[in-house]
């Protein structure tokens, strides 16, 4: 049985906070031991980057991954091995630097934990950044894998969640700023040659935050395509690719944040609205395998013929294939949102406790909010996790909302594919 998300916000914090305060100390005279010998590379050369939780998260440091490739550095990547699937889409860092962590139990985590130590040092890591703005456990991964360099964000005087001493280079994270750009400010921090307090004071253009495009093969491109005529076909729904559109309706959201929900029910009314403006078009209800009897209420209350329940249709590896054949993609705000973005497609995504300002996918994405007073309510400084239980921020997002929005983005696909 996976560690369910608030048991592993607790161990974090009250295991965290006394294993940081001690392990700060005895990581600061190491650090005092290394300079007197002053060994190591001057730049970074083996980078590793930490992101455990967030799959998206595997998307929007890309380019931030891509600018430390570019200055010469070799990457290494550890996550969670549930979130490895992620890395995958882009591949940027090669499968073989690519460490993982088996959360499904305190064992295995324990265990993998230590063999993480073991291999970064025996990989010789001499940089590692650490992309989390929550979690304690990284910070104490950060400090205690033998980098010598280690850049991370600190609260400095701000209030917000301790995790002692472990940085050796000390990131402002702005909230102000898309996340992508603070990634690559932690780029800036790990190759300045001089100490800056604190870093990064750079401006960061948006031409920087581009996104790389997934390499499509064209042999799973037509398996993808079949296997969804198939599924029309055994439906008894006439759909042709390229003649009908591909609509795609993401419903669900992960549990690290149920909160971001547009309710079922909103989602099978859109799903009704769909279908009445384009009663032609095919509407494929996605999801993971287990997400099926959740995707299977939202096409249930529907009722609309044309819609098919989609969950664990595909793998991890065929979302981009199935990206690129679709039109239009609704979605909570969640990874699917991100993972799309390295492909044409078009999506609109539903915003609540989150902020697109911060979160937003870089892809072709029209982002919808409320923009209520209490929103956003989840933040570095609460551990991303919020007291609310009343979600008003999402259920004020309209059905014709979000409709209109669709439109536009069928529009606009149209125009691309000569409709």
């Amino acid at each position: 049985m996976t560690i369910s998300v608030n048991t592993m916000r607790a161990i974090d914090h009250w295991v965290g906070v006394p294993l940081c305060a001690i392990a700060s100390p005895v990581v600061a005279l190491i650090d005092s031991i290394k300079n007197i010998f002053n060994r190591g590379p001057q730049t970074p050369k083996r980078l590793l980057f930490i992101e455990l939780s967030e799959m998206g998260s595997a998307i929007l440091v890309d380019p931030a991954m891509r600018n430390a490739q570019a200055r010469g550095a070799e990457l290494f990547f550890l996550i969670f091995k549930s979130n490895r699937a992620s890395l995958t889409l882009l591949n940027t860092v090669k499968p073989e630097n690519i460490f993982t962590i088996d959360s499904s139990s305190l064992g295995s985590l324990i265990k993998d934990t230590v063999r993480f130590l073991w291999i970064a040092r025996w990989k010789r890591i001499d940089t590692v950044i650490d992309l989390e703005l929550f979690s304690r456990f990284t910070a104490l991964l950060t400090g205690l894998c033998g980098a010598r360099r280690r850049v991370g964000y600190h609260i400095f005087h701000g209030e917000g969640l301790w995790r002692g001493f472990m940085l050796t280079r000390k990131v402002h994270y702005n909230p102000h700023i898309h996340i992508t750009k603070n990634f690559l400010s932690l780029i800036h921090a790990a190759f300045a040659r001089e100490i800056e307090v604190p870093f990064s004071k750079i401006h960061i253009a948006d031409s920087e935050v581009q996104l790389e495009q997934a390499v499509i093969h064209p042999e799973v491109l037509e398996k993808v395509r079949v296997r969804i005529e198939k599924k029309a076909k055994e439906a008894n729904i006439p759909y042709e690719h390229g003649k009908n559109r591909l609509i795609l309706i993401n419903p669900n959201a992960s549990d690290l944040l149920p909160q971001r929900r547009w309710a079922q029910q909103r989602f099978s009314e859109l799903i009704q609205a769909v279908h009445q403006r384009y009663p032609e078009d095919l509407i494929l209800i996605t999801g993971s395998p287990a997400e099926f009897v959740y995707v299977d209420k939202v096409r249930t209350v529907a009722n609309v013929k044309n819609a098919l329940n989609f969950a664990g249709q595909v793998s991890f590896a065929e979302l981009p294939p199935l990206y690129t054949l679709s039109d239009v993609m609704v979605t909570n705000d969640s990874g699917p949102g991100h993972f799309s973005a390295v492909t044409p497609l078009r999506t609109v995504v539903l915003f609540g406790p989150e902020t697109p300002a911060l979160y937003g996918s870089v892809g072709n994405s029209i982002a919808i909010t409320a923009n209520l007073a209490c929103s956003p309510c989840v933040s570095a400084a609460n551990h991303r996790k919020t007291p609310c239980q009343d979600n008003v921020c999402m259920q004020a997002i309209t059905v014709d909302q979000v409709l209109e929005k669709v439109i536009v983005q069928l529009n606009d696909a149209d125009k691309v594919k000569g409709r």
